[in-house]
């Protein structure tokens, strides 16, 4: 799904995205990033971009050689599928917001069942646009699905605050005007023909 809102002169772009499951052929999984690769490849770079979903894998704990994308904040062990997602990442210059900050564990398991907790649900934005992003994490009492948790990001969008147009006369202060300085005035002007 992705979806184009304008706010006050900013275009926002958000894309929800469901990566296939780690046990399907490789072919749907190379089919799923073309097609997420198209997608994102046709947004201009003067744009923003949030990309949210299940990518259906884990990208550790630690950023190792990816340092530029992953924040060193991540969950478990990274797996092929967690490759991937840091891969593309990479390639388009993007940071993974949930592992941009340091939080207890509650607030970083996406996925949570009787067998197994894990970091799969990631939300990414523009390398350039990551001090937008003010937090991210799981809010562990709210459940988009049985085991699913819901992801939360802060995002501070600015403003462009127009500017007010005055309009009137200029106004002249003559607060600071003692009588020596408006007798010395009142000569020049009259020496002006005023």
């Amino acid at each position: 799904m992705f979806i184009k809102l304008v706010v006050g002169g900013l275009t926002l772009n958000v894309i929800s995205a469901y990566a296939p499951q780690a046990g399907l052929d490789e072919e749907v999984k190379r089919c799923f990033w073309e097609g997420l690769d198209e997608v994102v490849r046709g947004i201009p770079p003067t744009e923003k971009l949030f990309i949210g979903g299940d990518f259906n894998g884990h990208i550790g704990a630690s950023a190792s050689s990816y340092g530029e994308v992953h924040g060193g904040c991540g969950f478990g062990v990274r797996n092929g599928g967690g490759t991937s997602l840091l891969d593309f990442a990479k390639a388009f210059e993007l940071v993974i917001a949930n592992s941009m900050f340091p939080k207890r564990e509650e607030h970083l398991v996406t996925f949570q069942s009787t067998v197994a907790k894990t970091q799969i649900d990631y939300l990414l934005l523009r390398k350039f646009d990551r001090g937008l992003c003010k937090d991210c994490k799981v809010i562990p009492s709210e459940s988009l699905a049985t085991q699913h948790r819901l992801l939360v990001v802060d995002v501070s969008i600015p403003m462009r605050r127009k500017r007010r147009v005055v309009r009137s006369s200029p106004r002249i202060r003559w607060g600071a005007l003692t009588k020596e300085k408006a007798q010395e005035l009142e000569r020049g002007l009259l020496a002006m023909g005023a």
